[in-house]
């Protein structure tokens, strides 16, 4: 489900880690705009305010207490990304 604007979920998406069963829910800010680039050695996130807040959102998800090792989110271009965005997986890692 997209906005009008661009490629950004109007309503939160949910996303189940499968190997325990964990779900986690995503939301977006409704005018969302986020779009990612490869610049070779460089990755450039451009957003504006709303989109910004959503990153830090999925973000703060992810840290969240009880979220297991490898829990991520896939956003891709038409899936969350503006499109011609590059994919963007955001995942966590707690091992050193």
């Amino acid at each position: 489900m997209t906005s009008g604007n661009g490629s950004a979920p109007v309503e939160s998406t949910r996303l189940t880690h499968v190997a325990d069963g964990t779900g986690l829910q995503f939301g977006w800010d409704a005018d969302a705009r986020i779009e990612v680039r490869s610049l070779g050695t460089e990755v450039v996130i451009e957003a504006n305010a709303a989109g910004l807040r959503t990153l830090a959102g999925h973000l703060l998800v992810l840290a969240g207490d009880g979220v297991p090792d490898g829990a991520h989110l896939h956003l891709e271009d038409g899936n969350g990304l503006e499109d011609g965005s590059v994919g963007l997986v955001l995942e966590r890692d707690d091992d050193e």
